[in-house]
């Protein structure tokens, strides 16, 4: 193989998809909370309603990510800037996520004096907040190399992030189980090494049309659902079993082959076979090249700024229907645990659902994402239609979950968890197309700041509340059966069917306008 070969192979669109993929799988640590909450409460002599306060900290930061998507546009999106490209911002996350949880590890391992409450809010907010920037630029790129499979690049980069906190527990069982303190450690280097490895792949490549690109990005979508399955069923086996130093070691060891072997793999494929095709056409370079500048679809028309996207109806119509899916599906994972207590269920039962969100999550990010983007080039439907539709399955999953019927959490939870992963494929998507790619990362990270805004209405405002109501004629401070959640989960369905009739009117306004891109598409597609 030619140096002149090799260096392609190690630079194109698909190695920056491969290089993607692998900050994705370690870049959530927010996802992780649960497992070290105990060691911050215990350590820093934190009452609940304080370590609620850091870990509300910990949801803005790793949802309101203006920030994050101002600096990709300022540095990887303008040709002028005399220093730019999308490994800026992933500095910039590298740096928050190693000051963040190195801070929490000394905390908690007692190396420094125990901090103020301030001091340890903010340093959670910078950890979690480096995920923002580790995703909006691989969300970004992805979408700038892909544009004509705007949903399904989105959904794979999205359905990583909500893998990456199961992927991550997977270290914490094998590498530093019993010993949360070790894992703050480990989530302040791991991501930051990873990020940093790999962020030269990540770049922006000249758009062009490639007949393969949908294949081999279904080749990816592939990998995303084998990772999903060896997990989940890793998962399930280590709540029924209890797994000898040899079985933890051999599936972790597993998952880390499969983890870095397939991607590149899959990467080098498709560069050889684009290369190859590019060559048996080159005859009709010039009219190839026409045909990609025409058919390489912009959905954005006019390309908004943030000011003028948050001036249009759409986007607060879009802010408020995730306000309403993203909002209530976040209350529901954060008080999964009380859920369960409340219903009766056992510790490993409650562990076990836990755990599964990440997949359910995960399912739902790349679920809408693929589906999207079929129903969209082979139905022509658009995409706030599915997020009407996800948005009312997610009301009836808070109706199974108000209902208390036996096993209602374990069919609940993976409604809300596919419904609530499906927004987080789907409004940045929908963002791309109808306010434009310039500023597309600064607009949906603006958008998911309905995200941690919707989760403190929803439960502090609503399900805290109700739930100190309801415990008041107990001991005061745990409650239990059915009247616990029934009237919280009562409203936040109501709230998910209003978030579905939002979506409906978005859909009815960008009908027309998502008319227009199919027709586009069709009509330059070879006869």
């Amino acid at each position: 193989m030619t140096t002149t070969t090799e260096s392609r192979l190690s630079m194109t669109k698909w190695t920056a998809t491969a290089a993607s993929i692998w900050i994705q799988c370690f870049g959530g640590a927010s996802y992780t909370f649960s497992i070290y909450s105990s060691a911050l409460k215990s350590s820093q002599g934190y009452d609940q309603s304080t370590l609620d306060t850091v870990s509300v900290f910990k949801d803005i930061g790793a949802n309101a990510g203006v920030l994050s998507g101002l600096l990709y546009s300022a540095v990887a999106l303008n040709r002028r800037a005399r220093f730019g490209g999308p490994w800026v911002v992933h500095v910039a996350g590298a740096i928050q996520c190693f000051a963040g949880y190195f801070f929490l590890y000394a905390a908690v391992a007692g190396l420094v004096e125990r901090p103020p409450v301030t001091v340890v809010c903010l340093f959670m907010f910078f950890g979690a907040h480096s995920q923002t920037f580790f995703n909006t630029t691989s969300v970004v790129t992805g979408v700038q190399n892909f544009s004509d499979y705007g949903g399904t690049i989105v959904g794979i980069m999205k359905g990583f992030m909500g893998l990456s906190g199961a992927i991550l527990v997977q270290f914490y069982d094998t590498l530093c189980k019993g010993n949360p303190s070790y894992f703050l450690l480990l989530l302040a280097l791991l991501p930051t090494l990873v990020s940093i490895l790999f962020m030269p792949f990540v770049r922006i490549y000249e758009a062009c049309r490639a007949e393969i690109d949908k294949k081999y990005l279904n080749c990816f979508s592939a990998f995303a659902l084998l990772i999903a399955a060896y997990l989940m069923v890793t998962i399930i086996l280590r709540n029924i079993f209890t797994f000898s130093l040899w079985a933890s070691v051999l599936t972790f060891t597993l998952l880390l082959l499969i983890l870095f072997a397939s991607p590149i793999g899959i990467a080098i494929k498709a560069q050889f076979m684009e290369s190859k095709t590019r060559r048996e056409t080159s005859t009709s370079t010039a009219s190839d090249a026409l045909l990609d500048k025409e058919t390489s679809i912009e959905y954005d028309g006019e390309d908004m700024t943030l000011v003028s996207a948050m001036s249009s109806v759409n986007f607060w119509l879009l802010f408020i229907a995730m306000l309403c899916g993203m909002g209530t599906g976040l209350a529901t994972i954060n008080n999964m645990s009380q859920l369960g207590q409340s219903l009766g269920y056992t510790t490993v039962e409650i562990n076990t659902f836990v755990s599964l969100w990440s997949i359910w999550n995960f399912l739902g990010r790349f679920g809408a994402g693929y589906v999207s983007d079929y129903l969209l080039h082979t139905r022509g439907w658009a995409r706030p239609l599915l997020m009407a539709l996800t948005q009312a399955t997610m009301a009836v999953g808070h109706l199974v979950i108000s209902s208390g019927f036996p096993g209602n959490l374990y069919v609940g939870s993976v409604i809300v968890g596919i419904c609530y992963g499906s927004q987080w494929s789907l409004m940045p998507t929908i963002s791309s197309e109808i306010f434009g790619v310039t500023h597309f990362g600064t607009i949906f990270n603006t958008i998911a700041i309905a995200s941690p805004v919707g989760s403190y209405i929803f439960s502090v405002r609503v399900i805290g509340f109700i739930y100190d109501k309801e415990a008041s004629g107990d001991d005061g401070s745990s409650c239990s059966g059915t009247l616990c959640f029934m009237l919280s989960f009562l409203i936040m369905a109501s709230v998910a069917f209003f978030g579905f009739l939002v979506a409906l009117v978005l859909f009815f306004r960008t009908k027309r306008f998502y008319h227009s891109i199919v027709l586009k598409r069709l009509r330059h597609l070879p006869n």
